[in-house]
């Protein structure tokens, strides 16, 4: 029934979302995207009292014998996780958006069903990683050595602009492309013939890039809990909050240059509390302070330091 409950508020909070709060017509500005980022974090806010009602309650099965204030703190935890780990991502879907030139007011459209996609396919994996997690112990150690080689791949690695151009080249060789944009459409008819427009393919590409992300962040939240409710209502709300972030930050992402840094510290953080899970577990307190402090020094530093003169 719990479960039922959350998915149509999901449901409901995404009719909201494109039939009121971003209706066909209207017009995006710096404080309207800044109201709607503040509206979906207190969103995801409010429902840690519905996390703690529930396990009070004894509403879903509570495996992990959690206390409602432990469930509260992990639901927290993992919703950090989701939104730290999510920085990369809106650089990239920024970079897919200007490969295709699309305008902004075309893009809110590409990003709804992209985050209805990644809600399905996150859905999928979350099931997938507990489910492993509890038929095999030692996965773990998989799990904890596949994010801390991420962390040093994500720090080290040089920016690679050919790979996206790489792939849409591929996309565009599978299906029959429109040269232009037709307003919001995904499909046109051209000469009688039935093509995907630019739209579309960027759809796809952003998929593809959420499905990368998630193979990262599901393992990471996995480390914090393996309670289902949690581990999906933490990664589905900071999902739906995704989409009003990139415009919020859209001008901005430049400037939380070393925000890198705080993911860095994050990942390795998650990866080696997977690592020792079955020897020790750290406190829930510590976890979400780590975490907090990590994304706020991050903020700080991007925000103190003085910006290089490019010529």
């Amino acid at each position: 029934m719990i479960w039922t409950g959350l998915i149509l508020l999901v449901i409901i909070l995404l009719m909201i979302d494109l039939l009121i709060l971003n209706k066909k017509g209207s017009v995006l500005t710096q404080k309207k995207v800044a109201i709607e980022t503040t509206l979906w974090v207190l969103i995801a806010g409010l429902f840690s009292f519905i996390i703690y009602w529930v396990f009070k309650a004894e509403l879903v099965p509570n495996e992990n014998l959690l206390t409602p204030s432990e469930a509260v703190i992990k639901y927290i935890t993992g919703y950090l996780i989701e939104l730290s780990l999510s920085v990369d991502n809106l650089f990239v879907i920024a970079m897919i958006f200007a490969s295709f030139k699309i305008p902004v007011n075309h893009q809110h459209k590409v990003l709804f069903w992209g985050i209805l996609g990644a809600i399905v396919f996150r859905a999928l994996m979350i099931w997938a990683g507990i489910t492993l997690i509890n038929q095999l112990s030692w996965i773990t150690y998989v799990f904890g050595a596949f994010l801390l080689f991420t962390a040093f791949r994500m720090l080290l690695k040089e920016e690679d602009e050919t790979k996206p151009s790489k792939f849409k080249a591929f996309l565009y060789q599978k299906f029959k492309v429109s040269d232009t944009l037709d307003g919001q459409k995904f499909w046109v008819k051209e000469n009688g013939v039935k093509m995907v427009t630019p739209l579309f393919i960027a759809l796809i590409m952003i998929e593809l890039t959420d499905v990368l992300f998630a193979v990262d962040s599901i393992p990471a939240i996995l480390a914090v809990t393996t309670d289902p409710f949690i581990v999906f209502s933490s990664n589905i709300f900071a999902v739906l909050g995704l989409r009003s972030m990139y415009f919020f930050l859209a001008n901005m992402l430049v400037k939380f240059k070393y925000l890198k840094y705080s993911v860095f510290a994050i990942l390795v953080f998650v990866s080696l509390k997977l690592i020792v899970l079955h020897f020790y577990k750290f406190p829930e307190w510590f976890s979400l302070t780590f975490i907090a402090v990590c994304l706020l020094l991050g903020i700080l530093v991007s925000l103190m330091a003085k910006p290089k003169n490019d010529k």
